[in-house]
């Protein structure tokens, strides 16, 4: 920071799987019982997952299952349960963790890391850990954030506009478009005013039909609110087998996130938005260089901590090159000319 290399102005994220030190075949499936031993016995990388579990769900901590609200993995490693067993990257699965970078765009340093299992869900849910920890130890906030499709979450979206009034420069995660040919939700027109979808042919979609003596939000557990059309306009109308041939009536899932989902997608459509997908491969080539120039492709410890350390101390590593890269004379000049 001292010496220009962190601007603050854009941040980057992403996250890379590593392997851990721990063998495929001292893992057994998740729905078979197991006898941890004494606690005087464990090894830390036990101690560790049995602490995170009681923290996280005293009741269902006997049940010995991931501390996750995502689907459990299939197997779990007696050597290092905190591992997570996936395939993600293709080939015969393993145990693994993910080391997730934070790095700020004008240089490509690292300014946060992070060590998760191995589970998309918990990668994404560290961006706000790191976000939050440089904004508190370092005073930096960015003003737009750069990442995968993966970080376009509803949820996501909406903490980065909503609360931190950050730009997300990232894909929304949309499964909405339909491939059979029927009307897709981007065809249907949203009136804030009246809270209410609009149908092509002119039809509404709401979630309400009739004024409620107590009026309710209509959310769901998933943070969304469902929007329905008339059973009755939906028989009338002539084009009912272009939108929902094999039901009664028309319903479109709206996330409370949705302004921010909208705000993401008109960043994606801007200049700004098209140079910040290649500046995030500034982020992608720290992982090629973490793998390939420092080996770092397999743990020597064990543990979420050990996990940490490990990823921190080949972050330091990183760092420490590009500032002895770009605090020559040539890298001054180059570090210039970027600003």
């Amino acid at each position: 920071m001292a010496e220009g290399l962190v601007k603050g102005e854009g941040f980057a994220i992403d996250a890379s799987i590593i392997k851990a030190d721990a063998s495929p075949a001292r893992g057994v499936p998740v729905t078979e019982p197991i006898d941890w031993g004494r606690a005087d016995g464990q090894s830390r990388a036990v101690r560790e997952y049995l602490e995170a579990l009681e923290q996280a769900n005293p009741v269902a901590a006997d049940t010995f299952e991931p501390a996750s609200s995502s689907a459990p993995p299939k197997k779990i490693s007696l050597t290092d349960p905190a591992a997570r067993w996936t395939a993600a990257p293709g080939g015969p699965a393993f145990f693994a963790y993910s080391t997730n970078y934070l790095i700020d765009l004008q240089a490509g340093i690292i300014v946060d890391v992070e060590a998760t299992p191995a589970n998309r869900s918990q990668e994404v849910e560290s961006t706000r850990t790191m976000i939050d920890r440089v904004e508190h130890q370092r005073g930096l906030k960015p003003r737009r954030l750069v990442g995968d499709t993966a970080y376009g979450t509803a949820a996501l979206l909406g903490w980065m506009v909503e609360e931190k009034q950050i730009e997300p420069h990232v894909s929304v995660w949309d499964k909405t478009e339909r491939k059979d040919n029927t009307f897709s939700r981007s065809e249907f027109i949203w009136d804030e005013e009246a809270n209410e979808y609009r149908f092509p042919a002119g039809n509404a979609l709401r979630s309400d039909w009739r004024p409620l003596k107590n009026p309710r939000t209509h959310i769901t557990k998933a943070n969304t609110i469902v929007y329905r059309s008339s059973e009755k306009n939906c028989n009338r109308c002539s084009m009912k087998n272009q939108c929902c041939p094999n039901m009664s009536f028309r319903k479109i899932t709206r996330s409370i996130h949705e302004a921010a989902r909208d705000e993401a997608r008109r960043i994606a459509a801007t200049s700004e938005y098209k140079q910040s997908r290649r500046q995030r491969k500034k982020v992608e080539m720290l992982f090629a260089h973490l793998k390939r120039i420092l080996k770092l492709d397999r743990l020597r410890l064990r543990s979420p901590s050990g996990a940490h350390d490990e990823f921190l101390m080949a972050a330091t590593a990183q760092n420490l090159r590009r500032m002895a890269k770009w605090l020559t004379a040539e890298g001054k000049q180059a570090n210039q000319a970027a600003t």
